[in-house]
């Protein structure tokens, strides 16, 4: 089983070439989340504040309070995931 090789840190383990891996593919899927919820955020119609007025042909405005939640949430999801596989020592 080959280790990569990592500075010493605190609470952290040497982590095996397939580990180092399995983080990475999980930071390449956190990341192209990151640019669905970019491109959620930037919806034409929708405000800073996830309010804009229907008119006639305008796109429906989406609740930026709800992709800011779901943002969060696969933040969270995603940092679960790596932290499962680090196996961190410490709390």
């Amino acid at each position: 089983m080959d280790t990569m090789t990592q500075p010493k840190l605190l609470g952290y383990r040497q982590l095996t070439e397939e580990q180092g891996k399995l983080i990475n593919e999980g930071k390449a899927l956190a990341d192209e989340c990151g640019k669905y919820i970019a491109k959620l955020r930037a919806h034409p119609g929708t405000r800073p504040d996830g309010t804009a007025p229907m008119l006639p042909g305008q796109l429906h405005p989406l609740d930026q309070r709800w992709v800011s939640i779901g943002a969060t949430d696969i933040q969270r999801g995603f940092m679960a995931v790596i932290r499962g596989i680090a196996q961190p020592t410490t709390f």
